[in-house]
This record gives structure tokens, sequence and C-alpha cells, in this order.
């Protein structure tokens, strides 16, 4: 080992950037490994923090669907789901559509032709749902108001659409910043964009108005910097689903009392809706899983070819090392080392270097899953604070030391070998 040493220490500057392009390497698998451990963990941890067991979709519909197509009678759902398997709590409907949002300072504007170049109608997500029907789901927080004030839904009237409309509305923090609001102020909704300033006055004619009644905190279900929630039928009537035969919403959450036996509820959901597909809190973590696992295997080839060029990068080196003390290996194979006493020292030296990569790597790798993991929470909206995109932990660090002794032992095979093979008589003859 102190021959290694040595070794290493008469050729400082070559060592250090092999111990560097070994850290390099060591330290993007690391990042990729954490990565895909703190999706994977934190998607876990929040799925089985929002009290949704089963999600309810419509039939043959896939969760790698990028839209779900429509799941009809929404609200019967919400009533018929618990009367047929009485283990379900809450059947929550939800109508997930895109709106576009004008304040009063821009209907002003309008009004008066004088819209500045870069004020315009704000587009967002928008949910409508049954706000007192979501017992046992995880919603979002309300900071500011009082909420919606009438349970269920007065304006579907048992599937009459005739009931007064609340014209209530929720934002988060985002969207109420954005459109300048706060409570008891008015925002106009249309799921109609503007085709240009001009139309501004005709797009607030055939708007609908609602009252700001709280502001909410953002959600992770929907990760999105900008939100709104309504009552269930008055988005429908916004974007053309208020009528009984057309009460559709776009999923239905399903909270259960007991969700040890999930599969024995999804099985029954099944059978009495033959319309719907019902998914487990299992089936939507595998999709995520699966995701992961693509982004994972990406991630893998990415890190085997680092390691292979570090690999290769170090075996070059240490065939350099090698013969600038073939004379000194064949010194030491005269005084009566043995060959596989000569190869250890040339496995010495390249896990040593090895050693010094790990060093590097690892610190690197940390702060590199930090740095990212800050950068992902502030570019993706709507996350709760205890979501974290890596994770750290100690299998991430026993795989890193694994592949740095890999790299170690591969690197050293072809040098050692051609330590082991030096003819010392005519290496100690050279001038």
């Amino acid at each position: 080992m102190a021959y290694a040493f040595d070794a290493i220490r008469r050729r400082p500057r070559r060592s250090a950037l092999t111990a560097l392009g070994i850290g390099l390497a060591v330290g993007l698998v690391v990042m990729l490994l954490a990565l895909s451990n703190g999706i994977t963990a934190s998607a876990s941890q929040l799925a089985t923090a929002s009290g949704v067991d089963l999600i309810a979709a419509s039939a043959n519909t896939s969760l790698s669907s990028p839209q779900f197509p429509p799941v009809t009678g929404a609200h019967r759902l919400a009533v018929e789901i618990p009367r047929a398997d009485s283990n379900v709590v809450t059947a929550s409907p939800w109508l997930v559509s895109n709106l576009v949002f004008g304040n009063a300072s821009l209907w002003a504007r309008a009004n008066s032709s004088s819209v500045p170049s870069d004020w315009g109608p704000t587009g967002c997500g928008t949910v409508g749902w049954l706000p007192s029907d979501n017992a046992g789901i995880q919603v979002p927080t309300l900071y500011n108001g009082t909420g919606f004030t009438w349970p269920g839904d007065p304006h579907y009237a048992n599937g009459s659409y005739t009931g007064p409309l609340t014209h209530e509305i929720v934002l988060d923090q985002a969207l109420a910043f954005v459109l300048h609001v706060g409570i008891g102020d008015e925002v106009w909704a249309s799921p109609v964009t503007p085709i240009s300033s001009a139309a501004l006055p005709g797009w607030y004619s055939n708007a609908t108005s609602f009252v700001v009644v709280g502001i909410s905190g953002p959600f992770w279900l929907i990760p999105s910097a900008l939100l709104a929630f309504t009552y269930l039928s008055e988005l429908q009537t916004l974007v053309g689903g208020a009528s009984a035969s057309t009460d559709y919403a776009s999923l239905v959450l399903i909270h259960l009392r007991d969700p040890t036996a999930v599969a024995a509820d999804q099985s029954r959901i099944e059978s009495a809706f033959p319309g719907l597909t019902v998914f487990s809190l299992s089936d939507l973590l595998g999709a995520i899983q699966h995701v992961v696992d693509l982004y994972r295997t990406f991630g893998t080839l990415i890190g085997v070819i680092g390691v292979v060029v570090a690999a290769l990068f170090t075996t070059t080196v240490l065939q350099m090392s090698v013969d600038d003390r073939s004379r000194e290996l064949a010194l030491l194979r005269a005084v009566g080392h043995t060959r596989a006493a000569i190869g250890l020292t040339v496995v010495e030296e390249s896990l040593l270097i090895a050693g010094l990569g790990l060093a590097v790597g690892l610190p690197v790798a940390y702060l590199g899953t930090e740095a990212m993991n800050s950068f992902l929470l502030r570019f993706v909206n709507g996350l709760p604070s205890s979501f974290s995109f890596v994770g750290f932990d100690a299998s991430v660090i026993v795989t890193g030391i694994l592949v740095v002794l890999a790299v170690g032992l591969v690197a050293a095979i072809a040098p050692a070998a051609r330590a082991m093979q030096l003819p010392v008589a005519e290496e100690l003859r050279a001038p």
C-alpha cells in the first residue's frame, strides 16, 4: 500500500485528474439514483396521505392516457357509489377544465378602449366539485375567506339545473396574486380566449362573473401555479355539461372506511357500475413508478457511459504509470517480489485513486441533488413543503461505493497484467 501511495504522490496532477473523472462519473450515477428514489418515495407518501383510496374514471380508461374521457352521471355517482359499497365514505366527482379569467381592472380598461399591451386574461386550471362532499380527502387549505356557502350543489337541483347559481369561486394564492383580487372581489371566467384586446368587451359580455369567497394554498393533486375551484354544476354550465344527460366529471375520488381490502371494493364498484374503470392507489403508484423507471433506465445508460469512460481513462493512466515505473517493478521482481505482489500494487494504486474519486463524487452528488431539488421545487408549482424530488439515502451511497470499487478493479486488470508480465532482465539492462 505504501508503494501505491508513493506512486500517486509522485504524479499528483495525473492522479488528481483521474480521481476527478471517477468522481464526476460516480456523482452522476448517485444523482440519478437519488432523483428516482426521491420521486418514488415522495409520490408514495403523498398518495397515502391524500385519503384517496380509489379513483373512478370512464370505462376502458388507462392511467397513461393524456386525457380522461368524461364520467357521466357525476352527481348521481356521488350518492350511488356509497350506496353500492358500504365501505365507501366519500365518492367525490371532480371536473377539471381550463378557463380564462379576467378582473375588474381589465374590464374597465376594455370598456374605455385603453388596454395596455401587456394586459390580458389569465388562463388556468379549474376544478368543479361538491365542496361539502370531500370527507376524508385532502383538499387545499383555505387561507382567507369563508369558502363556499351552500352545502351540496344548489344549482344542480337534483338534475334539473334550475337551482340558484351561487357565482362563488375559490382561487389559490398564485391566481389571486396574478389577478390582483381578494375576498369579495369579482372575476369573470370563460372557456374561450379572446383573440385580441379589441375582442375583450365582447368576451366580458359572454363571460360569467364570480365573487371570490376564498383564497387557498396550492394543491399537489393538480400541480399548477394557478388554480380555481367552483361548484361542479356551475363549471359544467360554463363548459357545456349542464344537463341530466351530460352531467359529467373527469374522475371520481373515493375514500374508504377500511382501505385494507381495496381490491374487493374495486371489484364491487366496477361490477355495480360497468361504465367505470376503478384504479387503486397501487395502480396509480405503479403508473408513476413506470414513468420513473423509464427515466431511470435512460439515466442508467448515461451513468454507465460515464462509468465506462472513467474506467477506460483510469486504465490508460495506470498503463502510463506502469510504463513509467517499469524499471522499479522489474527491480522488485529481482529482489524476490512475486508476480502477484507486483500486480497487487497496481490494483492498490487503482483503488486508491478510485477512493479519492469517491471522496470527490459523493459531496458533488449531494450538492448537485440539493441544487436540483431546489430548482425542481421552484419549477413545479403546487407541491406541498414535504415533497422532495431527491432521496439521498444509504442505498444510494452504497451504490456509489460499489461503482467506485468496480471502476477501480476493472481499470486495474490490464495494467496489473502488464506489470506482472514485464521482462525483468530486459528492463534492468535498459538504459
